[in-house]
């Protein structure tokens, strides 16, 4: 695997929630889910550091009591890239890994090949995607991405890409929300302006891309549970117990 002279993994930990209040620090066999996913982020063995960067002294408190580092944010935050930005201030990494606070399963062949492709110099920021379901290319809320032959991300939507014309039997791509920058990348990118299409497809992604930042694209066969509903975290307690996930 490739290795810069230091891989940070940050998790932005927010603790307030939508649709599950609290959710970061709902129980998920013994632990809270956040602290799952920093386990299981420590547990890759991809990382130098692992820092979970948070507004609330809860989510604080959970990770120090498993030994771990914690930034506690200044500052309010419309996004996660904005959070983990802030966070550089005490976190000194070549290349940053921004690892989705509620998914607490993470695994380790996805970072190794995510954090891979930084082998090339050229590449500025990376993310990851999978082959979407049928069933999930019509809802807005699984996000599309097309690539070039190169596997760069061309554009993101949350509308169905590519028009499917002539009604042939497409597979769509999926974008999952991990990436990768360069250090001096991230902290850019959360220095710009929104622009036109990030405001209106509401994608912070969009702003690289209007801006002709190349985004590599990483292809993973990974399915994560992501909790944002009481039915995720039901089911991320059964895929615990099924397979005796112990962290």
């Amino acid at each position: 695997m490739f290795r810069p002279v230091k891989i940070a993994a940050l998790i932005p930990a927010r603790y307030a929630s939508t649709r599950l209040p609290a959710k970061l620090v709902q129980d998920l066999g013994g632990l809270s889910v956040i602290q799952r996913t920093y386990q299981s982020t420590v547990a890759s063995e991809v990382f130098d550091e692992v820092w979970v960067v948070t507004d609330h002294p809860q989510i604080e408190a959970q990770i120090l009591a498993l030994g771990g580092k914690v930034v506690v944010s200044k500052k309010e935050h419309e996004s996660g890239s904005d959070r983990i930005a802030e966070a550089l201030q005490e976190v000194d990494a070549d290349l940053i890994v921004n690892v989705q606070g509620d998914e607490p399963f993470q695994d380790a062949k996805t970072l190794r090949d995510l954090v891979s492709v930084f082998s090339n110099p050229a590449i500025q920021v990376a993310s990851l995607m999978n082959v979407l379901d049928a069933g999930q290319v019509q809802n807005p809320n699984f996000v599309k991405v097309v690539v070039d032959e190169n596997r760069r991300a061309i554009y993101f939507s949350r509308s169905p890409i590519p028009y499917n014309r002539e009604g042939d039997n497409l597979s769509y791509w999926r974008h999952i929300g991990v990436y990768a920058y360069r250090r001096e990348m991230l902290l850019s990118f959360t220095q710009w302006p929104k622009g036109y299409l990030e405001q209106v497809e509401v994608l912070e992604q969009l702003r690289l891309v209007e801006k002709g930042v190349s985004i590599q694209m990483v292809e993973t066969i990974h399915q994560a549970i992501a909790i944002d509903t009481q039915e995720d975290l039901d089911r991320a307690r059964v895929y615990l117990d099924a397979n005796q996930v112990k962290l």
